[in-house]
């Protein structure tokens, strides 16, 4: 059988192009788009509505949204409307509503208070929860609060949304609350598979903890795919170029990485936030070798097959490639219809 496979989309490349692309992967067989809502340069709610009205079956997440830009009712309402947009397939929605805590700096740049995250993303999650029943809600907690909200659909299906919630975790806190109270985890890239085993470790705590067995819970992950046949040594400086972009911007995933924190200081005297393209470059010539080979899926099509199946190996359930090369068409064909251990 086919391995389930999937695509990220952040800001890499054209729109137009990414909708082309999601199109020609749907008709290879991928089973679904996660779409990032990248830093504040595109917002996730655009393109997953323009994708769900450019394709057929797919089913289309947010990878992810930051629970700090909207309330809970507004998430719900947004999402309740692309329920609606996508339709049903085989009885079942194709929408998927991951959320995430943000990170810094950019959220105390924009005036946001990112305090108790656990707390903050458990209420997020129940609350979510609820609404999508189409039920009257009354909620109070530290950060969300709703009196007598519901869904207030007038004219058209009322039924129940069911749309899977996932948790965009990365920290051990919160993959233990993400086993426990969600559908799904979207596990984070630029980490090695031997993270991603200790992640699933911690996702099966939390959802022991609620009665769940890891079949239970969802574990996608964004895997960079940076390939080339042609190329690959372009394909490794790409990848590279990427690790120098988060070992200098985002600490969270810095910390996942495993890298050295002397390389990292050395990275960040080159990479600011915001950064270019022209200083992720810079900065790739930086990151060894061995260490973006353990973190991402780079160079030839035989190679990044090889390290997706590390990773599923790892406990991945799908793999949610984002191709990193200016031609998306490469990574598409090397895994459609493919599976580990072909």
């Amino acid at each position: 059988m086919a391995q389930r496979m999937a695509l990220y989309l952040q800001d890499k490349h054209p729109i137009s192009y990414e909708i082309e692309m999601a199109k020609y992967a749907e008709s290879r067989g991928f089973s679904e788009i996660w779409q990032a809502d990248t830093r504040l340069a595109r917002d996730c709610i655009v393109l997953m509505s323009a994708l769900l009205a450019e394709t057929k079956r797919m089913r289309i997440g947010s990878g992810v949204l930051p629970i700090w830009t909207r309330n809970p009712a507004v998430i719900a309402s947004t999402w309740s409307t692309m329920w609606e947009l996508g339709g049903l397939v085989d009885g079942q929605g194709r929408v998927m509503c991951g959320i995430g805590a943000w990170w810094e700096p950019i959220t105390s740049r924009v005036g946001e208070n990112r305090r108790i995250p656990l707390r903050a993303m458990r209420e997020h999650v129940e609350a979510l929860r609820a609404l999508f029943t189409m039920e009257e809600v009354s909620y109070e907690g530290e950060i969300v609060n709703l009196d007598r909200v519901r869904l207030d659909v007038a004219y058209g299906d009322t039924s129940p949304r069911d749309i899977p919630i996932y948790i965009g975790a990365t920290g051990p806190r919160m993959l233990e609350l993400t086993g426990e109270i969600c559908d799904g985890v979207v596990l984070n890239y630029v980490v090695s598979a031997e993270y991603i085993r200790s992640a699933v470790d911690l996702v099966e705590a939390g959802a022991q903890r609620a009665g769940k067995t890891i079949d239970e819970v969802d574990r996608p992950e964004l895997l960079v795919c940076s390939l080339s046949d042609d190329d690959p040594d372009e394909a490794l400086l790409t990848g590279k170029s990427l690790v120098a972009y988060y070992l200098g911007t985002e600490p969270h995933i810095m910390e996942a990485s495993g890298a050295d924190p002397e390389l990292v200081e050395r990275v960040k005297e080159v990479v600011g936030w915001p950064a270019t393209e022209a200083d992720y470059r810079k900065a790739a010539h930086l990151i060894p070798d061995s260490l973006v080979r353990s973190l991402m899926a780079v160079g030839t099509t035989a190679q990044c097959q090889d390290k997706v199946a590390e990773y599923i190996e790892a406990g991945v359930t799908c793999p949610i490639l984002y191709p990193m090369m200016d031609d998306i068409k490469p990574v598409i064909d090397a895994f459609a219809g493919w599976a580990p251990h072909d």
